[in-house]
């Protein structure tokens, strides 16, 4: 629905933003003395910019823009778009984007607009942005580790990649294991196409971009949103293009791309300087190596068995080695009683805080069925089965480790997704 609103003698504006805070907001302008142009729906002025034919309502808007100073709405994905950006420059419009929370704020970024809180009053929003050139966005890289085996790392960051695409950010998926690299297996994608590698290749060259990023990735389908994924190697035998500057220097474009970039690695950690001559010589470790020293944060990924508890802490002292400061989350899968006896939970967490001082750690359930039918039907977890125990414990981790609390406990802006859990929980 769009209305116009009375007139006044300061600047002009046109508010797009959803109800009830489109209201409140047109009345704060009004005392204010400037002058609403126009009300609309939040999404309605990038419809109008992308409508291939103008309808009477879009007429309306682009009247009502052309005598404006200012475009104020929300940043979200669907209301905030390139061409819309684009209209209001030819037009001398600025426009002026409420953001809810850091993805929000990185879209607006993005777009170089005026950033505001979602909360901001009329005097907020009409003052002139005082901030320096906010640096360039920069996206995390959440490396998913596991020590020798079948721990399930490229399950899990197949499950991560999907559960953080639920609260509207971009999330890739990076298959960087130079051993058994098996994202596009999993996931029912073709293996055939340039993938990871071929980012890797052009990223030497400094020809890697975000839209040829977006060219080369193949997209899966999420219970929400879609993760743009870049496929591993499609032979064992061609892991020489995965080098250490190449993985690094994709990496480092996959920050500007992408809001979250989750790298599935390989296990091994060793690095084989000592017995190579030739200094420049390829390492067949390399992109795992590489990934991890680039990663903001690293998930290890642990079996819940013997065999692989063993292997695990030993495998630790490597991945600290390597990781350095970086943050690492501790996620132990396939928990069952029948590998590890009575108190499963209790004798991993006494065994982790012995031997690694560990005592932070998340725990994935033995979930065979919903495994199975993820397998048989080529699809995350997530999207075959979304109540299965699995899905919910990653949903649970994301929430807890990915998405933390702000430091100190400050309040941090709230994800709908989290909203949505804490109005059932006052239920």
């Amino acid at each position: 629905m769009i209305r116009g609103a009375p007139s006044a003698t300061g600047p002009a504006v046109v508010v797009a933003v959803d109800a009830p805070r489109a209201e409140a907001l047109t009345r704060e302008l009004a005392d204010a003395g400037v002058a609403v142009r126009l009300e609309v729906a939040a999404t309605d002025p990038a419809e109008a910019a992308s409508a291939p034919t103008e309808t009477r309502a879009a007429a309306s808007f682009w009247n009502a823009l052309a005598r404006s100073d200012l475009l104020i709405l929300q940043a979200r994905r669907a209301t905030l778009t390139a061409p819309l950006v684009a209209a209001c420059d030819r037009l001398g419009v600025r426009i002026v984007a409420l953001c809810a929370d850091d993805s929000e704020r990185r879209l607006a970024e993005r777009f170089g607009v005026d950033v505001r809180r979602e909360d901001a009053d009329a005097a907020g929003l009409l003052a002139p942005s005082t901030a320096p050139p906010p640096d360039p966005p920069r996206g995390r890289v959440i490396v998913v580790w596991g020590a020798a085996g079948a721990p399930g790392r490229t399950t899990l960051a197949i499950e991560l990649a999907c559960e953080l695409a639920r609260d509207g950010r971009r999330v890739a998926l990076v298959d960087a294991d130079a051993h058994a690299p098996s994202v596009a297996l999993a996931t029912g994608l073709a293996d055939e196409g340039p993938g990871f590698a071929a980012a890797c290749r052009q990223a030497q060259r400094g020809a890697l971009t975000t839209a040829e990023l977006q060219r080369i990735a193949l997209p899966l389908a999420a219970p929400v949103g879609v993760v743009d994924v870049l496929t591993g190697i499609n032979r064992p035998g061609r892991w020489p293009e995965l080098g250490n500057d190449r993985v690094t220097a994709a990496l480092a474009h996959c920050r500007e791309w992408a809001d979250d970039t989750i790298v599935d690695v390989a296990h091994s950690l060793e690095q084989d300087e000592e017995i190579v001559s030739d200094l420049d010589a390829p390492r067949r470790n390399a992109a795992t190596v590489a990934a991890v020293r680039a990663a903001d944060l690293v998930v290890a990924v642990m079996a819940a068995d013997p065999v692989g508890v063993a292997r695990f802490v030993r495998a630790h002292a490597e991945l600290r080695a390597v990781a350095g400061g970086t943050p690492v989350k501790i996620v132990v899968n396939k928990l069952r009683t029948t590998a590890l006896g009575f108190d499963a939970r209790g004798q991993v967490r006494r065994t982790l805080e012995r031997y690694l001082d560990a005592r932070e750690v998340w725990f994935v359930p033995w979930d065979p069925k919903a495994s199975d039918a993820a397998a048989l039907a080529a699809q995350p977890v997530a999207r075959v089965a979304p109540r299965s125990p699995l899905a919910t414990a990653v949903r649970r981790f994301v929430g807890e480790a990915i998405e933390p609390p702000g430091a100190g406990g400050a309040p941090v802006p709230r994800s709908p997704r989290r909203r949505a859990r804490e109005a059932r929980g006052a239920q």
